[in-house]
């Protein structure tokens, strides 16, 4: 049986046209999505800025090495057209370099990310000793009056020309650290203004994330809020056939935990999904920008990891799905099994269903070792090819370093980089399942939003203009005319519960309903109020068709009181008035007309006193008498009792009968009531069989008759006594 609540499906693991739904909601919040966007971008930026900086900062402050060159050798060197195209094109480039320092007759160019050779260019310059072998150091001395001194001092290690000193970096190491200090100053307020650089944009990718956070946060409670009510609307709306199909269960996990995971959707998938690829984008086009030949090194490790992100990918949705299935299994034997506790100890059923509970535990635990194992095998792997990455660069990056065809910052801002790239890959393979399940929750939103099976409210003609129908007693008109004509009704096709059942309530006229079970009796408060709308024939309130009739103006003009009285939490007061503006005074008056005053006066708050759920600190004849005095608050022209008398206990049922006596005085009312005893007194009883009329008549007149009433009013006669 626990297999009805079993309703899992097989989703798409992406559904294009529902992720365009979901985005749909966020239209309303557009300047916020633009805020959240830019905010996501400039921490993006601010994020792949930090290694450029880091790489700025190792080449032109710590290591701030410069390179050598002759121009007087390079001009003889190519006078004698010795010198080969890429020779002549790395000069033309190091003579362009904007740091590059003319010194005693020399050039020195600084080795950072604007200055690159090949290793044929480096060896053929250094073989017509146009590039010296040494590292030099390079600074300036107009600003730098502590360090001129020191060259001035060492004028046999340093070359000084005019504000420019340079000095080879073996000769600067063997220099106390004072003077090296002093020689190296510029350099120090370069590293201290760079650091206080780099926290400024730390400080800025925080604001900004946390902008972004807050923001996207903020949509999806704004967006949860918005399908929240959405789907409780519907919900509302929908006819006591859909809602007799669906468990409460399932419907309030549409409207909590379905709506959590479009939640997560929003603010650890999309957002997620959106940072990881701006990020992976970044990266590679920083890769690409800041040395090309080893972006492409890069990219060949890249590939693996692609296909293991695919691999990973269905194995991750194959164990999803299982999950789901296995936990859905679980969850609905436990609501079946704990509901129903009382009847599995009274049949000595614990022994099995703890064996068929184990089954489907386990089938639980296998499904989320499996998922445990494909997050358990991919993380390691990425994390292997990221570590093969990083030996890659470094191996190739640092036999380019030598060569001088790549610094050492950007060796390190490469490393940098590869790390930044794979922790996507890793979050983004975790964040699948996340998606999956979001898309199963919205599936299933969307598809509860789709369910329109609500009663047609097409009517436009009032009650005001309806047919007054003369009182039972032939006096004067008013309304409450009820007329049943040729209905037939059935809950199910091919199952007629009312078969042509036709029969008329004056206004002010007290028509009783008896019969067997099943015979329709409580269907027709069902169809008069449209609860369920009939297959044929004709239902009239005062000469109008209900489908003519506004629904909200129906069900104000006919009230049932339910066979299973329900109060909702909150105050005595709450559940009279039930959403109408009435005051205290009103709100007492209804409870004095049905003799409820007296009980709620006793009560700790009298009419304020909260009433827990379901009501049950009240008793049942109490909780009759809250609904009798709800229906004269409501004031309507139709009231129907439902067995409203069925549940009474004997010590409150004289109060009972007075409140139904208030309630139905002046009032067209339909009793139904299997306790004949409350019924005597009706203006009329219709009795009811196989959903048609067999009997009509007062009480006395069907006893004479010695038909099927006289026959179920000794029956129950014979029972009490």
């Amino acid at each position: 049986m626990s297999e009805y609540f079993e309703t899992e499906e097989v989703t798409k693991e992406y559904d294009r046209v529902l992720v365009k739904r979901i985005l749909s909601y966020l239209k309303p919040y557009r300047h916020l999505v633009a805020a959240t966007i830019f905010s996501l971008v400039v921490s993006t930026l601010g994020e792949l800025a930090v290694p450029v900086m880091q790489q700025r900062l190792v080449d032109n402050a710590i290591m701030a090495n410069f390179l050598r060159l002759d121009p007087g050798a390079f001009e003889e060197a190519r006078a004698a057209d010795g010198l080969g195209a890429e020779v002549l094109k790395t000069m033309e480039d190091l003579a362009a370099n904007p740091r590059g320092k003319r010194i005693g007759g020399k050039l020195y160019v600084p080795v950072n990310q604007d200055a690159r050779l090949t290793g044929s260019a480096e060896r053929e310059l250094k073989e017509r000793k146009i590039l010296d072998d040494e590292r030099w150091y390079v600074f300036d001395t107009g600003d730098n009056g502590e360090g001129r001194r020191v060259a001035e001092k060492y004028g046999e290690l340093f070359i000084l020309d005019g504000n420019g000193a340079a000095v080879r970096k073996k000769d600067l190491s063997t220099l106390p650290a004072g003077e090296i200090g002093a020689v190296r100053a510029g350099d120090i307020r370069t590293i201290t203004g760079m650091a206080v650089f780099l926290l400024a944009v730390l400080l800025l990718v925080f604001v900004f994330t946390f902008s972004q956070i807050w923001t996207t946060n903020l949509i999806a409670q704004r967006v949860m809020k918005d399908i929240r009510l959405a789907l409780f609307k519907r919900t509302l709306g929908q006819s006591t056939a859909f809602l007799s199909r669906h468990p409460v269960g399932r419907i309030v996990t549409r409207l909590t935990g379905d709506v959590e995971t479009m939640d997560e959707f929003f603010n650890t998938v999309l957002v997620a999904f959106l940072k990881d690829l701006s990020i992976m984008t970044g990266v590679m086009v920083t890769l690409f920008i800041l040395s090309p030949k080893m972006a492409l090194v890069v990219t060949v490790t890249l590939p693996p990891v692609l296909v293991l992100t695919l691999i990973s990918r269905v194995k991750a949705r194959d164990a999803f799905r299982r999950q789901r299935i296995a936990s859905s299994r679980v969850y609905s034997y436990l609501a079946e099994r704990l509901a129903g506790i009382q009847v599995v100890q009274l049949f000595r059923g614990e022994k099995k269903s703890r064996r068929e509970f184990g089954g489907r535990n386990r089938e639980l635990l296998d499904a989320n070792l499996v998922e445990m194992y494909v997050f358990a095998v991919f993380r390691p792997l990425v994390e292997w090819f990221a570590t093969l990455s990083s030996a890659v660069i470094i191996t190739v990056g640092g036999s380019m370093v030598l060569d001088l065809s790549l610094s050492l910052g950007m060796l390190i801002a490469f490393i940098y980089l590869i790390r930044m790239f794979f922790s996507p890959v890793e979050d983004i393979a975790e964040k699948y399942t996340l998606l999956q399940s979001a898309m199963a929750g919205g599936e299933r939103v969307f598809r509860l939003l789709d369910t329109d099976e609500r009663i047609p409210d097409l009517g436009k003609r009032s009650l005001e203009g309806g047919v007054q129908g003369r009182d039972h007693g032939g006096g004067r008109s008013r309304p409450g005319l009820v007329e049943f004509e040729d209905v037939h009704f059935s809950y199910k096709k091919g199952e007629e519960v009312l078969k042509g059942l036709s029969f008329t309530v004056h206004p002010g006229e007290t028509a009783a309903i008896v019969g067997y079970t099943g015979a329709g009796k409580t269907t027709i408060t069902n169809v008069l109020a449209r609860l369920w709308d009939i297959d044929s024939g004709a239902i009239r309130l005062d000469g109008i068709p209900l489908k003519e009739i506004p629904l909200d103006e129906l069900r104000r003009r006919v009230l049932p009181v339910l066979q299973d009285v329900f109060l909702f939490s909150g105050t005595v007061a709450d559940n009279i008035s039930l959403g109408l503006p009435l005051s205290t005074e009103e709100i007492a008056g209804a409870a004095r007309a049905v003799h409820a005053h007296e009980f709620i006066s006793r009560l700790p708050q009298g009419y304020e006193t909260k009433l827990s759920e379901g009501a049950v600190n009240i008793s049942s004849g109490q909780r009759q008498l809250i609904s009798f005095a709800r229906v004269i608050a409501h004031n309507p022209a139709v009231v129907i009792l439902d067995e409203a008398t069925s549940s009474i206990d004997t010590e409150t049922e004289y109060l009972i009968q007075l409140g139904m006596e208030r309630v139905l005085a002046g009032r067209s009312s339909i009793v139904i009531a299997h306790r004949l005893s409350t019924i005597k007194n009706a203006d009329r009883i219709l009795v009811l069989s196989g959903g048609r009329v067999v009997e009509e008549g007062r009480h006395q007149e069907l006893v004479k008759k010695n038909g099927l009433y006289a026959g179920l009013y000794r029956l129950q006669y014979e029972k009490e006594t």
